[in-house]
């Protein structure tokens, strides 16, 4: 395989199973509290438009505009969500902002949705509105990875295919164990997807404008061994300054 093909599928696998863990944990706590028929109809219909997106804009992508300008907007794209995602998990992972906790998120989704009536019978409408949104909102950003990965690359089968595996593979492992989704480690995972999008932000970006990176797509493993050294000096750059803040206090 590629050493291409393997950052992207890692990439795409990756941050679609962190936005499904979110989305999962909304799924459990709606058919825990409301009934499991509305909420896996909601599920249901969110990932059937999700798919029809990738369908519809998918293709029109690929075919109608030129790769070179498709690929400067997507390393564009891609490193504006990537840094976005190593911003995060980097302030997460020294303490400066609060991480994701799945447990307490169930607890207030059941909460929630535990204070509303429920109809006697037939579907419950807020169970698949709820539902329908968790998984959709969660899935789009997913989508628009899909869409620039695989594009950009005219992998978008491919990019689809992992994005699928990576759907099954968390809602298996969530049937499995149920709630208790707050030890997968989430941060490592939003830094790992971060850095990858990010490099592969700057691989497309520099060919779009013509830079020829030397060993071609073999410049991808260094970029992505690059920018996790740099995040790795960030963490610890960004601790001292916040232990120093804390002496001086």
């Amino acid at each position: 395989m590629h050493s291409a093909t393997f950052v992207l599928l890692a990439s795409v696998f990756l941050a679609s199973s962190v936005e499904m863990v979110e989305a999962l944990t909304i799924v459990v706590a709606v058919g825990v509290t409301r009934g499991w028929r509305s909420a896996l109809e909601g599920v249901a219909a969110a990932l059937g438009t999700l798919a029809a997106l990738v369908i519809a804009i998918g293709p029109a992508l690929v075919h109608y505009v030129p790769l070179s300008g498709l690929r400067v907007a997507v390393g564009g794209l891609l490193l504006v969500f990537g840094m976005q995602w190593l911003r995060k998990a980097v302030l997460r992972a020294v303490g400066l902002k609060a991480k994701h906790d799945e447990d307490a998120i169930f607890t207030e989704q059941v909460a929630e949705l535990s204070a509303q009536d429920r109809p006697s019978k037939g579907r419950d409408p807020t169970a698949f509105a709820v539902a329908f949104k968790g998984v959709f909102l969660e899935g789009l950003e997913v989508v628009v990875i899909v869409l620039t990965l695989g594009v950009a690359d005219h992998r978008l089968g491919l990019a689809a295919a992992a994005a699928a595996a990576a759907v099954v593979v968390v809602a298996i492992v969530g049937t499995i164990v149920s709630r208790q989704l707050a030890g997968v480690p989430e941060n490592a995972l939003k830094m790992a997807v971060g850095i990858m999008l990010v490099s592969f932000g700057s691989f497309w970006a520099g060919e779009g404008v013509g830079v020829r990176w030397p060993g071609s797509e073999l410049a991808l493993p260094v970029l992505v061994a690059v920018y996790g050294a740099v995040t790795w000096v960030a963490i610890a750059a960004v601790g001292r300054e916040r232990r120093a803040g804390v002496e001086v206090a």
